[in-house]
């Protein structure tokens, strides 16, 4: 049978108790240590040893100072500092201040005390001639302490706390194990009613006044883990695993609490009892005070109704729904998709012409009732068949699609840009004069002669250019598609002047 490491390290009532006993006497010996200096201590006994140490140095060294003999007393106190061991430094100094002599790094370590009076770590000794005041030695001590941990644990306070901390923990525990045979909570509940809570499904627990546990049953302890502890005279607020749930609260806090206080009733208060392997139980909690014959509080009753398998059904239930609406979410972009499929040119991004007499012929009906202004330009790469002829048809198909990312670049966003066939190319300029109209085409035609052809992506061509050819239906254009074969006819008439330019339509003489 295997016994858990966690079960090994508990500790029951007495335990706990005699360790905070202990705790408290220890940390009246150490204020009184603080307070009065009562226990025996090695800082005394240092600080003296090294004051003694520096007093013989002091007469040793005095007869070289009077003999004036600076060069045995420079090695004198090198051999201070150099076998000390925890010398840091040493020197003579007159009583004017100045050095006569020194070993160590002495600026550095010596630190003067205050009124002239000698600390743990810095020690200074009188030197007099006759009655007379004549200078002092000055020793730097390493900070005075333990070494190592051996040093530490033969300090007298050490194996005082330690010593005090062993015989009171097993004389506590001996009288409290003893005393609280006569204090034991679960005597306040008979074994008959012990049972039958246990027949209950829900967790239930028993608080006193005081929100200690009188009675837990066994639905209660299969919430966590650690529920299955020494529970009874703990309150349930000091359990961890109930602590961390109630701390998850809005405002956070036990809803026991609220009920010993204000002596009301909760009920369906949401508790997320996080367990050790990464889940959760979720549960449902209500509160009932217990009152006496005379309508005193004696305690309350807490229940928790574990509703994990509901809670995972909703969830179940919420993530069909949320996969539901992905999938006419995926459905409309599918939809949007093959519109977009349906109503652009694949190669060039600009609309077909089915979508051109779709969207444009709305547009030419609103202008024809409300007598606005629209324009077409109709445009046409000249000198296309070089292309293909001389580089072939990818390269036509790259040319192509230079011209379309200009026309798209330089048109505005509510213009209709359609690739009408070929390389030849639709605008549908709304709300537009011929004036501004030819404008726009001649910028469009500067645009592809500047930097059409640069954009090529795998070879280097001639100039690209192409001819516009711009109508307007203050014209007289009965529908699109007679503004179109306006525009398109001044588009002809644009090659047959030379290429390269813009040609607004003029209606033929007579």
């Amino acid at each position: 049978m295997s016994i858990s490491l966690a079960k090994l390290l508990r500790l029951g009532p007495v335990a706990r108790l005699s360790i905070g006993l202990v705790s408290v006497a220890l940390a009246l010996v150490l204020a009184a240590e603080l307070i009065l200096d009562a226990l025996p201590g090695q800082a005394s006994g240092e600080r003296q040893m090294r004051q003694r140490y520096a007093e013989n140095l002091a007469v040793t060294i005095a007869p070289l100072i009077e003999a004036d003999n600076e060069a045995l007393l420079g090695r004198i106190l090198q051999q201070v500092v150099t076998r000390g061991g925890d010398i840091l430094s040493t020197a003579v100094r007159r009583s004017d201040g100045t050095l006569l002599a020194e070993r160590g790094d002495h600026a550095l370590h010596w630190i003067a005390p205050e009124a002239g009076r000698s600390t743990d770590n810095h020690v200074r000794v009188p030197l007099n001639a006759g009655r007379t005041h004549w200078g002092d030695l000055e020793i730097s001590f390493a900070p005075a302490g333990p070494r190592s941990v051996a040093d530490w644990l033969r300090q007298p306070t050490v194996l005082v706390v330690v010593l005090l901390a062993t015989l009171g923990l097993l004389l506590f525990y001996a009288y409290l194990r003893r005393a609280l045979q006569y204090l034991d909570p679960s005597a306040v509940v008979p074994d008959r009613v012990r049972k039958a809570y246990d027949a209950l499904g829900d967790g239930l627990l028993v608080l006193d006044q005081d929100g200690r546990i009188v009675l837990a049953n066994r639905a209660f302890r299969k919430l966590h883990r650690d529920a299955d502890n020494e529970l009874q005279g703990r309150k349930a607020s000091e359990l961890e695993w109930l602590d961390a749930a109630m701390s998850k609260r809005d405002p956070p806090g036990a809803p026991w609490d609220e009920v010993l206080r204000e002596q009301g009733a909760v009920a369906d208060e949401r508790l997320s009892i996080s367990q050790a392997d990464g889940g959760s139980i979720e549960t449902v909690v209500g509160c009932s005070p217990i009152m006496d014959g005379s309508g005193r509080l004696r305690g309350c009753m807490v229940t928790f109704d574990d509703v994990s398998e509901l809670q995972r059904t909703n969830e179940q239930l919420h993530q069909t729904m949320s996969e539901l609406e992905a999938s006419r979410s995926q459905i409309r972009a599918q939809n949007d998709e093959l519109r977009l499929l349906a109503t652009r040119d694949p190669m060039t991004g600009c609309v077909n012409r089915r979508a051109l007499f779709e969207n444009a012929g709305d547009l030419f009906e609103h202008a024809a009732k409300q007598g606005g202004d629209l324009c077409c330009v109709m445009t046409d790469i000249d000198y296309f068949k070089r292309f293909n002829d001389k580089y072939g048809h990818a390269v036509g198909d790259q040319v192509i699609q230079a011209v379309a990312r200009t026309l798209l670049r330089v048109t505005r966003g509510s213009d209709v840009v359609c690739r009408y066939g070929g390389e030849e190319f639709c605008v549908i300029l709304p709300n537009t004069s011929s004036e501004q109209a030819m404008q726009i085409a001649e910028k469009l035609r500067a645009s592809i002669e500047e930097s059409a052809s640069a954009a090529l992506r795998t070879i280097r061509v001639e100039r690209i250019t192409s001819s516009f050819g711009v109508a307007s239906i203050v014209q007289g254009a009965a529908d699109l598609e007679e503004l179109i074969v306006q525009a398109d006819n001044a588009l002809y008439k644009a090659k047959e002047d030379g290429r390269n330019r813009v040609s607004l339509w003029q209606a033929p003489a007579g």
